[in-house]
């Protein structure tokens, strides 16, 4: 128990003979230490010291604080003679704690080793307190001494601090001045048209919303278990990792390119399938029309949302929202866009309520009753349709039927269309063009605002710009200024009406990506964004995730607004009035595009200040379509310009200060106003086009060259005929093409082939 060492008085002379005959001498008398007294009393002895340090926090010049340390007036001191019969005091007053009792009763074997066990208690308890009684003189003295240097040392800072007040020559220099866009900020700032330009939400990764959207969705799937929903939405999405769902996994781009597995429209829809629609497309389908919406809400401005919250007419108060295709999801993503420009409005009014914002008329698309229970579950005051509504024909045909009341009855218009993952489903054309004539009939005439998302893949893209180049040719009158070409066909039934290209798009010709309408294989670039948010808990037991959390979803999308036209001066609201408080609009001059508009955006807007009449127009900017090439000393930019091409420009370190700063932050999506200082038109990689009678341009992609080569190379197919005077007697392809091989014999010797209908008819000729 006591190792080498041993008590005083432990043993007697006799047991001390016999121990040292066995074991030799001891090496030395035990000591506290010996046995774990020691380290009971070194915390007590730090506490002890630290009794007399006391200190206060003082704020420093540069706001923040510092510790200062001070002495006490009055220190106790322990006389000579009092010094015996406080360590007896203490000794008698203080027994052992529990924890040294616990191991004295833990170790000690008998009674004699418990009683050399207290008195090594006692001797320790008298050395330390000792110890305490030095280190408390010692703590005291030290305080004094640090609090006089604290005082010399305050005193200087005040003398440093009068001599700060007078004017530093080098806060005149012109660099002092640079990003300061919102004083009193610190840290790097960004140009406020950059940031005006960005395409991102705030924070970047996207948190889906607790209360209202993902409790609710738990809560459902309680009662399903998490094996049976993964392989249902296996079956539906494409098997593992679900590439069919609105998302797009790495592992699944070199399967074909689908649209969704499960619609929000089937009508029949077991419960199983309702929950796997519900926990695997509903978090994707929310983050990217979240996304859209905050691209619209800034290229639009804030009083856009604004007037669509004041309004209020026959048809209710607020605005109105259609939902065709995301289940539900496009109605949260809208809700949380209203409630947070809504609480905006309230904290810049004085006293007013907290009341929720108006909801107005909100309408979803659900063709499955299963479906509607659960949605409904979280989605107030909403309206279900088994299925989209048509008026094409039944309303503007209203005066050319014989039949018809001499009032007809107001159709049903929306303010806002949310159309997800609508066109993919539907391979034939002429489908998914009666499917935007249905859409756009159910769009308000008095700035209406129709979004068509689709998956970020070739074929998703293509759909998306199918619809641009339709709405261009077909629908709307495009704001430029020297006005869209005259088509060879008019269509006699439909009238063009005013209205623009909102996002992603900065021009309103031809989209430099689609040339060549149709299907084309081998495709690299697209036009597509991305958006990063958090997997709900439900969601990622699903996909059976562990190294991450969060996920990327690709999305090719159009805004458009009908009946109005950004050709006429708008009035746009700035982010540094916003953050000011002043919401007075500035105005800006009319809607420069085409090759004007881009060449003043390669001059860039650094030194156009934000209340001026030359403020860029978010139509006039050329638009980031691949994430920024970001090396060293310089940054190259791929953007999409309002002349519509495909240019890519350098920003390097010597061109502007500012404009590199903001290029080293500028993402994928972004809208740029910086200038550069070299540009050079991209080769964009389209593919190999499927329409017959177009000439394919060589993109130098490597797939679309096999592709255009594939014709070229091979054997022609010879045909062997066999025809008589009568006409064709027999025909089959020279080789084996599309034929079993023949069996071989054993010694290597073909079968003799069957002999043609011409042989056959001969020999029978002979016989007869």
């Amino acid at each position: 128990m006591f190792g080498d060492t041993l008590p005083s008085g432990y043993l007697s002379d006799e047991e001390y003979m016999l121990y040292e005959r066995l074991y030799g001498a001891p090496l030395r008398r035990t000591r506290p230490e010996d046995v774990g007294f020691g380290s009971f009393g070194e915390s007590e002895e730090g506490d002890a010291a630290g009794v007399a340090k006391n200190a206060l926090l003082r704020e420093t010049l540069h706001g923040g604080l510092e510790e200062v340390e001070y002495a006490s007036q009055s220190v106790p001191r322990l006389e000579a003679g009092d010094e015996e019969a406080l360590v007896e005091e203490l000794l008698t007053a203080r027994p052992p704690s529990g924890t040294q009792l616990e191991y004295i009763e833990a170790n000690a074997n008998n009674q004699r080793e418990y009683d050399a066990l207290l008195q090594l208690q006692k001797d320790f308890e008298a050395a330390r307190i000792v110890a305490v009684q030095d280190a408390v003189v010692t703590a005291a003295q030290e305080a004094a001494s640090e609090a006089q240097l604290g005082e010399e040392e305050i005193d200087q800072e005040f003398e440093d601090e009068e001599e700060g007040e007078q004017e530093d020559p080098d806060d005149t220099e012109p660099d002092a001045q640079l990003l300061d866009w919102y004083p009193g900020q610190e840290g790097p700032r960004q140009h406020q048209y950059t940031m005006e330009g960005q395409f991102r939400t705030s924070p970047s990764t996207l948190q889906l919303p607790n209360v209202d959207f993902v409790e609710p969705i738990t809560e459902l799937l309680r009662r399903t278990d998490t094996k049976h929903i993964r392989t249902t939405a296996e079956k539906h999405f494409g098997g593992a990792g679900l590439p069919h769902s609105p998302a797009t996994p790495r592992s699944g781009r070199n399967l074909p390119q689908k649209g969704l597995g499960l619609e929000a429209g089937h009508h029949r829809m077991s419960e199983i399938d309702a929950d796997a629609f519900i926990a695997t497309a509903l978090p994707g389908i929310y983050a990217s029309v979240t996304s859209t919406l905050v691209e619209v809400r800034k290229r639009l401005g804030p009083e856009w949302l604004r007037g669509l919250l004041k309004r209020k007419d026959a048809d209710g108060q607020g605005p109105r929202v259609l939902d065709a295709g995301a289940g539900g999801a496009g109605l949260a993503a809208w809700q949380s866009v209203l409630q947070t420009e809504w609480d905006i409005l309230r904290d810049n009014q004085e006293g007013a309520q907290p009341d929720p914002a108006p909801s107005g008329k909100r309408t979803v698309i659900v063709g499955s009753n299963q479906l509607r229970h659960r949605i409904s579950r979280f989605l107030e005051n909403t309206q279900f349709l088994p299925r989209l509504p048509n008026y094409t024909h039944s309303v503007e045909n209203m005066d050319k039927q014989l039949d018809a009341p001499e009032v007809p009855q107001k159709r049903k218009v929306y303010d806002i269309i949310i159309a997800t993952h609508l066109l993919m489903p539907l391979e034939k054309n002429y489908r998914r063009r009666d499917v935007l004539d249905n859409l756009w009939s159910l769009l308000s005439p008095e700035g209406g605002v129709l979004i068509m998302l689709e998956k970020g893949h070739p074929r998703g893209f293509e759909a998306i710009a199918d619809v641009r180049a339709r709405l261009l040719e077909d629908f709307i009158v495009p704001p430029t200024p020297e006005g869209a070409p005259e088509a060879i066909e008019q269509d006699v039934e439909r009238i063009r009406e005013p209205g623009m290209i909102v996002a992603p798009c900065t021009n309103h010709s031809k989209c430099p990506m689609y040339l060549n309408p149709g299907t084309s294989p081998g495709r690299k670039d697209f036009c597509h964004f991305s958006q990063r948010f958090i997997r709900p808990p439900f969601l990622q037991r699903i996909l059976e995730a562990k190294h991450r959390n969060h996920e990327d979803i690709d999305f090719s999308y159009i805004a458009v607004r009908r009946g109005m036209s950004a050709s006429n001066p708008a009035p746009t609201e700035s982010i540094s009035s916003i953050t000011e408080g002043n919401s007075e609009p500035v105005g800006v001059k009319p809607l420069r595009q085409g090759v004007e508009a881009t060449a003043r955006a390669f001059a860039g807007y650094e030194d156009v200040a934000s209340d001026s009449s030359d403020r860029p127009h978010p139509l006039s900017l050329p638009r980031n379509i691949l994430p920024p090439l970001k090396r060293k000393g310089h940054v190259t930019l791929d953007l999409c310009t309002p002349a519509g091409t495909i240019e890519r420009w350098t920003v390097p370190r010597s061109f502007s200060k500012q404009a590199y700063h903001d290029a080293r932050k500028a993402r994928w999506g972004d809208l740029w106003a910086m200038g550069a200082k070299t540009r050079m038109r991209r080769t964009v990689r389209l593919g190999r086009g499927i329409a017959e009678g177009e000439v394919i341009p060589q993109d130098g992609g490597v797939r679309a060259t096999r592709a255009i080569n594939s014709g070229k190379k091979g054997r022609p197919k010879v045909v062997d005929l066999d025809y008589d005077g009568k006409g064709v007697l027999s025909g089959r392809p020279r080789g084996l093409v599309g034929q079993r091989p023949e069996r071989r014999t054993k010694r290597g010797r073909k079968p003799p082939r069957a002999r043609n209908l011409k042989e056959e008819e001969e020999e029978e000729e002979e016989e007869e």
